[in-house]
């Protein structure tokens, strides 16, 4: 409800029209809109038709297979404009945001690589078929045949399916630096050219099947590595997505809808009930309730009214507000969230996995070693054709396809194991950070907690008090208003019939019972006594209020996973942006000595930076916007499914479930995950020192040499399939 102050002041800290109409003069606008409705060709030439119709729009086409449109726009073009006018025509549409199309590149990389592998395997089983015909006796013009038909099937597959390779290789080599990828190309180039010379001379044997199945092995191990890869998002884009595109800007009392990037310092802005902030600034006029629960953890909304401060995230809840900015862009709180976010994902980045560390050692000494064994066989042979052979099969038999499988192959059954217990593996290192951990840091509303408030003096209440306040409750979307409507109808009482009901924003609900004045709202409302809990008070007329208490109801699991991870020696600690007494509560419910409340987003990424500088490595359950900067900072995080679309993307883990108890024993899959990863490293370990030597000395064919890298490949990956159990 307005408290009728006037916006004049505001209308002199604006631009003028005339700086309104230079700001718009803008350049095109890219928008994407999500079409789940269309199904044919029809629906495309319907939607395209309009979209072009459409004053502004320049070209629109739409994706049948994505269901999604693209259009090219002026500026002034919204997407909300569009999605109205598809309606129009009866198709559903929504905007799409820059995160989700960067999933989608993601998604099509991820089908370009399973393609590539699909094909390699194709190709690779026709050849073995013909080479079957050549180990069988097959000589002179009908062997040459054979040969010549698998270069034909062999040459476009390497060329095709492994590309990944070749410009990996290639953009390493570039900087002067080595790779896992420059052996790896080596080895297929070396595979086919000893081929194709052997077929041109008439040889006995050409190796065309040894490269083929080279090139699937190794796509084998990159797709598998890029599943662990594919959902993992930039946190940093996430809370940018979450940034409002477009506002509601007042001019001398019009209302002009424009691009937040177009504001500046001192405009008014309208924010209507439900409504994010898009800005910093200062409430001129209105009063509602906020929701800060994305920046704070609080769980409870809080009032809003005229000279209150407002920060860029908060969700208006019950009225509109008229709000003058006094930080926008890269100056508001949630702008700085969000570099807070960056910074912490660049460090993490620089964790070097196990594979990595040993394609360091690695690589360089596949290419001494195979160049060595070339010089050596041509000084001692003479003879070029045998050096070549010779070269080839070291560098096919130490080809780091089981080093290449040795991670993904035990991170992907080590997540099919942790996903049937209900969390999801986003980050291709975090089952090796996970195994690390020694200090669980656990925020408290939404993660600990549902993040709902629960009525829990219900049975306190009469049946006639809970009757008014669910008719007084019934309607708004206040969460303490929902929470009394679900207790009364879980307890079967029926909401009583009032008239002249209305809502006052930032105060509660009211309105009349047989001509008696009645009200369910803040304590100061009704003329009650504020206590130290969540509370909203019912009153009959002048009579004494009634309390409602409530609490956060406590996530499943939430005791028996703090319990498990305190008897495994794992530190546990309690940070919420909460209020000192709802946490200590908390903390003494759930046995949690070390706690810290009203922590803000910034002092729980630099509690978390204090533990890690201390030795400390911190696993970060979180689920708000708050907690995403600590979430990032962390050695390792877990968000719930139900956490904020930011902070489910900040982390390396997602909770799938609504119970936390699969915590505890995701640290101990972890730790069987690592030392099955160093089982598999010691295999191909094994396997080099015993096979190299036999390359060296020319008892190993490339064919020999690609068998045998596959058997130590297979050997690998059954290694890492014990983890299934």
């Amino acid at each position: 409800m307005s408290t009728g102050i006037s916006a004049c002041p505001a209308c002199s800290a604006a631009p003028a029209a005339e700086d309104l109409a230079e700001r718009a003069a803008q350049k095109d606008a890219r928008l994407a809109l999500s079409l789940p409705t269309i199904h044919c060709a029809a629906c495309i030439s319907a939607v395209e038709r309009r979209l072009a119709a459409e004053p502004g729009v320049k070209s629109a086409r739409v994706n049948l297979t994505l269901k999604r449109a693209t259009i090219e726009a002026e500026k002034e073009v919204s997407a909300r404009q569009l999605v109205e006018v598809l309606g129009e025509i009866g198709y559903e549409a929504h905007e799409l945001d820059a995160g989700t199309l960067s999933a989608t590149e993601t998604d099509k990389a991820g089908r370009e690589l399973l393609m590539r592998l699909a094909v390699a395997g194709f190709a690779a089983m026709n050849v073995m078929l013909l080479s079957v015909s050549v180990w069988s006796g097959a000589a002179d013009a009908t062997r040459d045949m054979f040969h010549w038909i698998s270069a034909a099937i062999t040459l476009p597959t390497v060329l095709f399916s492994g590309q990944p390779f070749y410009r990996s290789a290639w953009s390493v080599l570039k900087h002067g630096h080595l790779n896992m990828d420059v052996p790896i190309t080596l080895a297929i180039v070396l595979a086919v050219v000893t081929s194709l010379w052997e077929t041109t001379l008439s040889g006995a044997h050409a190796y065309f099947d040894a490269a083929l199945a080279l090139t699937f092995f190794l796509l084998a191990g990159r797709y598998l590595d890029h599943r662990t890869r594919a959902i993992a998002r930039s946190a940093a884009e996430e809370l940018a997505a979450l940034e409002v595109p477009r506002v509601t800007l007042l001019i001398d009392g019009e209302e002009r809808e424009l691009p937040t990037a177009e504001l500046r310092l001192g405009d008014v802005i309208l924010v209507r009930p439900g409504g994010r902030m898009p800005v910093d600034g200062e409430i001129v006029d209105g009063q509602s309730e906020l929701d800060r629960s994305l920046l704070t953890g609080e769980s409870v909304p809080v009032f809003a009214g005229v000279g209150q401060a407002v920060s860029a995230g908060e969700v208006n809840l019950t009225g509109p507000l008229k709000v003058r900015a006094t930080a926008v862009g890269e100056e508001t709180s949630l702008h700085r969230m969000a570099d807070l976010v960056a910074i912490a994902e660049s460090g993490r980045s620089k964790y070097t996995s196990l594979a990595d560390a040993a394609a360091k050692l690695y690589a360089p000494g596949v290419h001494i070693l195979s160049a060595l064994a070339f010089l050596g066989w041509l000084l001692y042979s003479g003879d070029m054709r045998v050096a070549l052979n010779i070269a080839a099969a070291v560098l096919i038999i130490t080809c780091p396809c089981a080093l290449g499988l040795a991670v993904p192959a035990v991170t992907t059954a080590a997540s099919g194991k942790l996903f049937r217990k209900g969390m999801l593996i986003k980050h291709e290192t975090a089952m090796e950070r996970l195994a690390q951990v020694d200090t669980v840091v656990f925020d408290k509303t939404g993660t600990l907690t549902e993040g709902t408030p629960e009525l829990t003096n219900g049975a306190a209440i009469s049946r006639q008090d809970m009757a008014l306040a669910m008719a007084l409750a019934e309607g708004s979307s206040h969460p303490l208003s929902r929470a009394i409507w679900a207790a009364g109808k879980a307890t079967g009482v029926a909401p009583l019939v009032l008239t002249e009901q209305s809502e006052v924003p930032g105060y509660g609900a009211e309105g009349l019972l047989d001509g008696q004045r009645v009200r369910l709202g803040r304590a100061a409302w009704v003329g009650a006594d504020a206590g130290e809990k969540t509370s909203s008070w019912l009153q009959r007329g002048e009579g004494p209020a009634v309390a409602f208490e409530f609490a956060d109801s406590l996530r499943a699991g939430a005791e028996e996973a703090v319990s498990a991870l305190k008897a495994s020696g794992k530190n546990v600690i309690l940070m919420s942006g909460d209020t000192r007494l709802a946490v200590e509560a908390m903390a003494e419910r759930l046995g949690i000595e070390t706690w810290i409340a009203e922590a803000l987003p910034r002092d729980k990424a630099e509690r978390i930076a204090a533990l890690a500088a201390e030795g400390h490595h911190v696993l970060m359950v979180g689920d708000g916007l708050n907690d995403t900067a600590a979430l990032t900072a962390a050695h390792v995080s877990i968000s719930p499914a139900s956490a904020l679309d930011a902070a489910r993307v900040a982390s390396d883990i997602v909770l799938l479930g609504g119970n936390l108890a699969p915590i505890a024993e995701a640290t101990e899959t972890a730790r069987s995950a690592v030392r099955r990863i160093k089982e598999n490293f010691q295999i191909a370990t094994i396997y080099n020192i015993i096979a190299v030597p036999l390359a060296v000395a020319g008892m190993a064919t490339p064919l020999i040499a690609a068998l045998a890298m596959s058997t130590s490949s297979i050997t690998v990956s059954l290694n890492a399939l014990r983890l299934r159990g």
